[in-house]
């Protein structure tokens, strides 16, 4: 017992971020957390399942396509939690930069710095204050190509990393 907690902090510290532990001999198979309630284990099993991505693991300028159940955003990294975002008519209907603070099934508990399937993403907007998503249906990683020669504007590929091979640039 102690050592699976154990196990957990010194994740925590190392990286920054709550992860799930693995099973040695089967690194795909998910150990609940002793100390955490059964709903919380599950809600990270899940999170697992449905898939994800952690901001600190995209370079600088990393594009995703975040769908979610009410409208569909473009994010962009910048650094350490910041994202350039837009897709929403009322908070960002032109690009701003916010703070990602993470996901959330909907309660207190988030999964900082990671946009994850299923759950709704949270982030800090410089005028509007904390704002909250509906619940994140897909995510797509958008590679940027070099720019089209007739127009000069970038052009992005699909590509099925994160989700299904459909991105397209939104600005």
């Amino acid at each position: 017992m102690l050592e699976g907690a154990l196990s957990w902090q010194l994740d925590m510290i190392s990286t920054g971020h709550l992860r799930p532990r693995r099973d040695p001999l089967n690194p795909d198979l998910f150990i609940p957390h002793p100390n955490l309630d059964d709903a919380i284990n599950r809600n990270i099993c899940q999170s697992e399942i449905e898939g994800g991505v952690f901001l600190d693991e995209l370079g600088v300028g990393a594009a995703l396509e975040v769908e979610t159940r009410n409208r569909r955003y473009r994010v962009e990294k910048r650094g350490d939690n910041q994202i350039l975002i837009h897709g929403h008519a009322k908070f960002c209907p032109d690009p701003v930069v916010v703070e990602l603070r993470g996901s959330t099934w909907g309660g207190s508990m988030m999964k900082e710095g990671f946009i994850g399937r299923g759950m709704r993403l949270e982030f800090r907007h410089p005028s509007f204050g904390v704002i909250l998503t509906s619940r994140i249906k897909d995510i797509r990683e958008c590679v940027r190509k070099p720019a089209d020669v007739r127009t000069g504007q970038p052009v992005f590929a699909s590509s099925s990393v994160v989700g299904s091979p459909v991105c397209s640039e939104s600005q």
